[in-house]
């Protein structure tokens, strides 16, 4: 058995939001590329992304919202939802296979066909809120992936890690009201979407971070904060929104983190995934916009999954 799948789906190309936008299908290609250079693509289990169906994107998201952005894809051109934020004629294709990467994700794992997941997908989701597309977002991929684990296969608890330089402002807006569901962040502060320093529930460690946070804070963080917490949830399974923005190359924050901080927090994630979630983790990925930092920085959080 390999010990980590790797899901994507040529769709999650098709989305594109206009030339020069840096959300673009280049991303993906930029991971893959590194991922066969690297010679990771020997060791994985490679799976298409089904289409996530709209019950299973109703848990995190209100029927009548998704019906309604389901229904706005423009025939041609770009529809902007937000300044950021655009549709064109293949974004829900593309959106409706990253929610399903992570159900699928979640079915491996959970039925140990594999220890865990790297799902390689766009549009990201974790700016979007319960009822709002925003920050690039449509549907909040890890959220969608989280309730699946617990309504559809009975867990009680799990947790969401997210290292993207931006607060995931959709995730706690979906899970601020479930215990179930601890989240655990680091992100830039002040900075978009200005929100998560703010009165978080008990149940998340949000931590706001000021620009130019180097590696060192980053880690004590988790040691300091996020291990700590993670203890105490509890959780059976880990999931991971993993944006690569943060790293230094990436102009889109003023952060500094490198390859070897994503993988000396993949390997504390895996430790607390051992104690706790029968070694169960799904990584999604979110933001990353600098090509060369984010193929290097996914390959290597890909390659620490795999214990390779």
């Amino acid at each position: 058995m390999t010990s980590t799948a790797f899901i994507t789906h040529r769709d999650c190309w098709l989305h594109n939001m206009g030339e020069h936008h840096p959300e673009c299908p280049d991303r993906l290609s930029a991971i893959n590329d590194r991922l066969i250079a690297a010679g990771l693509d020997l060791y994985l289990s490679f799976h298409d992304a089904p289409n996530a169906e709209v019950a299973q994107i109703a848990r995190a998201h209100p029927r009548a919202y998704v019906e309604e952005l389901l229904a706005s894809v423009p025939e041609h051109g770009i529809r902007h939802l937000d300044p950021d934020t655009a549709m064109c004629p293949g974004t829900m294709t593309a959106a409706l296979r990253s929610a399903g990467a992570g159900i699928l994700a979640t079915d491996l794992v959970v039925r140990r066909e594999v220890e865990n997941a790297f799902c390689a997908v766009r549009p990201p989701g974790h700016h979007a809120e319960r009822a709002k597309a925003m920050g690039f977002c449509f549907f909040n991929n890890v959220a969608i992936a989280a309730l699946h684990a617990l309504e559809a296969h009975g867990l009680e608890r799990v947790a969401v890690i997210d290292f993207d330089v931006h607060h995931g402002n959709g995730t706690e807006d979906i899970f601020r009201e479930d215990p179930r569901v601890m989240m655990a962040s680091i992100f830039q502060h002040p900075f978009y979407p200005y929100s998560g320093a703010d009165n978080p529930a008990p149940h998340m460690v949000n931590v706001p971070l000021p620009a130019g946070t180097r590696g060192d804070a980053f880690r004590q963080v988790v040691s300091d904060m996020w291990l700590p917490a993670l203890r105490q949830h509890k959780p059976q399974m880990l999931f991971i929104s993993a944006g690569f923005d943060a790293h230094y190359e990436d102009d889109m924050g003023s952060m500094g983190l490198v390859e070897s901080d994503y993988v000396w927090a993949t390997e504390q994630l895996k430790g607390i995934a051992a104690e706790f979630c029968d070694r169960r983790i799904v990584s999604i990925l979110e933001g990353g916009y600098a090509l060369s930092a984010l193929g290097r920085s996914a390959v290597a959080h890909v390659k620490c999954l795999a214990d390779l």
